[in-house]
C-alpha cells in the first residue's frame, strides 16, 4: 500500500495510472467478495459523489454502500486519491467523441466547427452533471485512458482549424478553459439549488429577491436586469444555454478570423 505521505514526497508520480500495478481481482482470492472489483467500486464512487458531493465522500461511506469493510476497498486501491482519480477518468467515458480515424462517413468529413461544438457541449454537460469533477480535474494529472482519449480528440480537431502547431495550445485553452469555467459555475449553481431543496429557477428568483433588499446594490442590479432581459430566456436553463452557445461561437469566430487573416 502506498501511503499518502509517500505520494506527497514524489509528486511526479501522483497518479494511480503511474503506479504500474494491475487492478486486483476479488472472488476467492484473498477472501474478497465475489461481486466486488475495481470497476464496481468506481461505479459506486461516482454515484456517491453525484449524490453527496466531494466533501462528504469517505471510504467508510463507500464501504457501507458496498456492504463490505473499509479494508476490503483498500484491497483494490491504495488511497482515497486513487479512487477519486479512477472516478474522474470513468466519467470521461460518458463523452461522445467523433471517430477521427474513420476513412469515410459523416464524422470523417464533418466540419471542425461542428465537431468542436459537440465536444465542448458534451464537456460542459459533464461538468454540470458531475459538479465534483471540476475540482478533481484541477487536482490530478488527467492521464487515465478516457481522459487521454478526450484530450487527443480535442487536439486533433483543433489541428483541423488550420492554425500552425505553435498556436494549437492557445486555441485549446481558449475553448476548453472557457468551457471548464462555464460548466463549473453552472454545475455549482445547480448543486447549490439542489442542496437548498429548490429548482434552479426558484433559487435564482430567491437570489434576486435578496439583492433587491440591499439598496446599495440597486445600480448593479438595474444594469444586470437590463442585460438579462435583453438576453432573453424564461428559465435558468434557457439563459445558460443561450449564453454558452453565443460565447462558444465567439471563440470559434476568433479562431476563424486569426486563420483567415494569417495572424499566426
Amino acid at each position: 500500500m502506498v501511503r499518502a505521505v509517500d505520494r506527497a514526497e514524489r509528486p511526479a508520480r501522483t497518479s494511480v495510472w503511474l503506479e504500474g500495478k494491475a487492478p486486483r481481482g476479488g472472488g476467492a482470492r484473498g477472501g474478497q467478495p465475489s461481486s466486488l472489483d475495481r470497476d464496481r467500486i468506481t461505479e459506486v464512487t461516482v454515484r456517491l459523489l453525484d449524490a453527496d458531493g466531494l466533501a462528504k465522500f469517505s471510504m467508510r461511506r463507500l464501504a457501507a454502500e458496498l456492504n463490505v469493510t473499509a479494508m476490503s476497498v483498500y484491497w483494490y486501491v491504495d488511497t482515497k486519491d486513487d479512487l477519486l482519480e479512477l472516478a474522474l477518468d470513468a466519467i470521461y467515458g460518458e463523452l461522445e467523441l467523433p471517430d477521427l480515424d474513420a476513412d469515410a462517413g459523416a464524422e470523417a468529413d464533418a466540419d471542425w466547427r461542428d465537431q468542436l461544438r459537440v465536444i465542448a457541449s458534451g464537456y460542459r454537460a459533464l461538468l454540470v452533471r458531475h459538479p465534483w469533477a471540476s475540482t478533481l480535474a484541477g487536482t490530478f494529472l488527467n492521464i487515465g485512458p478516457r481522459s487521454i482519449a478526450f484530450s487527443r480528440t480535442v487536439q486533433r480537431v483543433i489541428r483541423r482549424t488550420g492554425l500552425p502547431t505553435h498556436r494549437l495550445a492557445g486555441a485549446i485553452s481558449a475553448v476548453f478553459q472557457f468551457v471548464y469555467g462555464f460548466g463549473t459555475i453552472e454545475g455549482h449553481f445547480t448543486a447549490r439549488s439542489a442542496e437548498a431543496g429548490m429548482s434552479p429557477d426558484a433559487y435564482f428568483q430567491q437570489a434576486l429577491s435578496a439583492l433587491k433588499g440591499a439598496p446599495e446594490l440597486d445600480d448593479v442590479l438595474e444594469e444586470s436586469t437590463e442585460i438579462m432581459r435583453a438576453r432573453g430566456g424564461s428559465t435558468v436553463e434557457e439563459m445558460y444555454e443561450r449564453d454558452f452557445r453565443f460565447a462558444l461561437d465567439l471563440v470559434i469566430a476568433g479562431i476563424e478570423t486569426v486563420v483567415l487573416r494569417g495572424e499566426v
